[in-house]
């Protein structure tokens, strides 16, 4: 603990973001460099707890102590080395996880908690520009074969962990490029997609082999939003079993959660994934105009979590007219409840820089018709407000007489979130096991009822962080590699400058 007085010494100094004016009119991050020694001073506020509930609050284990004590002396290659000892892709997290384990931080039971996610980020950028991140080379090959359906952080993570151990590893991914969610769901102002390609350079000089553009099990049902039918080929799950000594899954959770009213089918109503992957292909030069656009629109997003935050600085920067955020609970209180006491996940008020950015947000509301302008087009959406009610002893929300509301709309994004993996395709041509909510069924070392086929990430436990697809990830590849040579801990050999990653 290099400074035992820094937490009374420094208060939470919050990264910076660029002027609204700005930002909104590119699609570059939103956030500004942090200062060296503004992060120093950050990382000095840790105190290096005897029980640290940070990792408790992290589904990685990140050793957060370790590495903040690291980058408050200054010893950043050090500090890098722990960081990635538990986590494959700190620059994602670090952008894009609501960081739990600051809601977990000892500090934070009587002040700010310590600004673990920024330290995180900075730790994960210096090692880049460094060059710290130097591909690992395997000097022994298994001889293993390992395919890997679907290239999200959970994906990703188990083909670099597996690749690291020696064996050859596919990624199959049935969009244009890698990435998945990270590529096509994650708009450019919260995650450049250099970022990411910045990895999976890394990733193809250690040997991890990608295949874009396929589909494994046969075609997808929705078809792939933004490219061709024809452009993408299939091949059948048993020509992967045939060929590969092990199949890891990790598809994600794409069934979107839909809205049963009247008027749903009408021309300008979407599933939020859909749009924000058009504006992405925009962004990455793979259309030229999207698909689907808020320029000149009156926009409803329907759904108040991140999702629907990501469409909110979207339609900002595609240039929407008015925006308004529906949210069907109630909205949430700036502090604590008494029934969320720490180190629980804070249940408080969130603001995202989109929302910096304007629009308006309603709480407790709930859609009931979306109308249409008489040519099989949405111009306007009905809603009336709700209320937690308890009916026979189960909690439900229950509308409110005369609380009828209507806005003028020409084009309305759902953003409800995802109800488990499409079913479909390989999933059904294996024949697994699926739980009681739909999503794939494994055991403890997440196998599937299959031998030699596992699953991981949002295919198993339903939509979820980014930190849970990394871990689950790891862990899927810990078991895999366990199945194929017998050993106990998945490693990767000590390399000048890194510890094993296990």
């Amino acid at each position: 603990m290099a400074d035992p007085r820094g937490f009374l010494r420094y208060e939470r100094t919050a990264p910076r973001r660029r002027p609204v004016e700005a930002r909104v009119r590119d699609w570059r991050e939103v956030y500004l460099p942090f200062g060296r020694e503004e992060l120093t001073e950050q990382a000095a506020r840790c105190m290096s707890c005897g029980i640290a509930f940070c990792h408790e609050g992290c589904p990685l284990g990140n050793l957060i102590p370790e590495w903040n004590d690291l980058v408050e002396r200054g010893r950043f290659a050090e500090a890098s080395d722990r960081l990635h000892a538990t986590n494959n892709f700190p620059e994602f997290t670090g952008r894009l996880c609501p960081a739990p384990c600051e809601g977990s931080c000892v500090l934070g039971i009587t002040s700010e908690p310590v600004l673990i996610k920024q330290v995180e980020l900075d730790t994960a950028e210096w090692a880049a520009s460094s060059g710290v991140l130097a591909p690992h080379r395997i000097a022994t090959p298994t001889g293993k074969k390992v395919a890997i359906v679907g290239s999200g952080p959970a994906g990703l993570a188990a083909a670099q962990q597996l690749t690291r151990a020696g064996h050859a590893v596919v990624v199959f991914e049935r969009a244009e490029r890698i990435g998945g969610l990270l590529r096509y769901g994650i708009p450019e102002f919260k995650l450049e997609k250099s970022v990411l390609d910045r990895r999976l350079a890394q990733m193809e000089k250690e040997g991890t082999e990608f295949r874009p553009r396929v589909s494994v099990g046969g075609p997808s049902s929705p078809e792939v939003p933004g490219a061709a039918a024809a452009e993408v080929s299939t091949i059948s799950a048993a020509v992967v079993r045939d060929e590969f000594d092990a199949i890891v899954l990790a598809g994600g959770s794409t069934r979107p959660r839909d809205l049963p009213v009247p008027g749903r089918r009408l021309l300008g109503v979407h599933f939020a994934m859909d749009y924000l992957k058009s504006a992405n292909l925009v962004c990455e030069g793979s259309l030229a105009e999207p698909v689907i656009t808020a320029a000149a629109k009156r926009v409803a997003i329907i759904g108040g979590g991140d999702t629907g935050a990501d469409c909110l600085g979207t339609v900002h920067r595609q240039g929407a007219v008015a925006v308004t955020q529906l949210e069907i609970l109630p909205m949430p209180g700036k502090v604590r409840a008494l029934d969320n006491p720490w180190p629980t996940w804070p249940a408080i008020l969130r603001s995202s820089a989109a929302h910096e950015e304007g629009g308006d947000r309603l709480f407790s509301v709930s859609t009931t018709e979306l109308v249409d302008d008489g040519t099989g087009a949405v111009r306007a959406l009905r809603a009336e407000s709700v209320e937690l009610s308890s009916l026979e002893g189960r909690a439900g929300l229950v509308p409110v007489a005369g609380t009828a509301l209507e806005l003028e709309v020409d084009l309305v994004l759902l953003a409800m979130g995802f109800l488990g993996p499409e079913v479909n395709g390989c999933v059904a041509e294996l024949g697994l096991g699926l739980d009681a909510r739909g999503n794939v069924l494994v055991d403890g070392t997440f196998e599937t009822s299959v031998p030699g086929v596992f699953a991981c990430g949002d295919m198993v436990r339903g939509q979820s962080l980014i930190v849970w697809a990394i871990a689950e990830g790891r862990s899927a590849a810990a078991s895999v590699d366990r199945y194929l040579t017998g050993r106990e801990d998945l490693f990767a050999p000590v390399v000048p400058g890194q510890l094993a990653l296990r």
